[in-house]
């Protein structure tokens, strides 16, 4: 069975793609597993992609992978160690809280704020800004622009003043610094939430164990060859490690509690 790839959650930009694609290849060469890219563009659902039989090496959140009941969830392969400050050397991530340049100066503007949200099933473009505000002491109804489906959705609502705060997963916006900082002009970051489990590389669970088991050991290993390493900087990653599956679990129980704290979705 051929197995494929997918990068989409973090495919901002024509180059960053590139970039992946590079990853890809680097993993697929170390691991001697043939993995065939393929797109899965928005606003295709992700969770058409999820649910295929014959991922080998694709992006998943991890909000969505534990509300599946575990019979049906895919194989986690790794997490990416991302290379900046929020991520501590774990295979963590966060949202940045990001606004108009000087539009809010103080974090307390931001209960009052009109907020920009991804999808529902999104921890990073959902689930995190809600967290975030239940934090601040928010317990009702909050006014909102959404879904906008994807980080860059959040952006053009900010920038373009139809929300005035959103919440864009922090790797996202790592990738933006460094590879399309035009994208985020005239942005600023207001605060960064409580981190969460990096979204991880995951299999379908139907794929050759023998595969799956050289991919996983690919992507441990990735950082400590140089080929790894030149795949893995320019996307501002340190290395993959094995992602803590017990945070993962924890994710529905974090957003319950928001939910209950709110008293109402968006």
């Amino acid at each position: 069975m051929g197995l494929i790839a997918n990068t989409r959650m973090y495919n901002l930009t024509p180059p960053i793609r590139a970039l992946f694609g590079a990853l890809v290849m680097a993993v697929s060469e170390a691991s001697g597993v043939v993995l065939d890219v393929i797109a899965h563009e928005a606003p295709r659902p992700l969770g058409d992609l999820w649910s295929r039989n014959d991922m080998g090496m694709v992006f998943m959140c991890s909000y969505p992978y534990a509300q599946r009941l575990p019979s049906a969830r895919p194989q986690p392969l790794a997490a990416p160690v991302s290379t900046a400050e929020w991520a501590a050397g774990q295979p963590v991530y966060a949202s940045r809280i990001v606004v108009r340049d000087e539009s809010i100066t103080h974090v307390e503007q931001l209960k009052a704020a009109r907020w920009a949200w991804t999808v529902r099933d999104s921890q990073s473009g959902y689930n995190a800004p809600r967290e975030f505000l239940a934090g601040l002491g928010v317990d009702g109804a909050v006014e909102t622009v959404g879904p906008v489906i994807t980080p860059a959705g959040v952006i053009d609502a900010v920038r373009d003043g139809k929300a005035d705060a959103g919440a864009v997963d922090a790797y996202a916006w790592q990738l933006l610094e460094m590879h399309a900082p035009e994208m985020i002009k005239d942005l600023a970051v207001a605060a960064t939430t409580a981190p969460a489990p990096f979204p991880m590389l995951v299999a379908s669970a139907s794929a050759p164990k023998e595969g799956i088991d050289k991919l996983r050991t690919a992507l441990l290993a990735l950082h400590e060859t140089e080929s790894g390493r030149t795949a893995l900087a320019p996307l501002g990653l340190a290395r993959f490690a094995m992602p803590d599956l017990a945070a993962v679990e924890a994710l529905p129980g974090r957003a319950r509690e928001t939910d209950a704290r709110l008293g109402a979705r968006w």
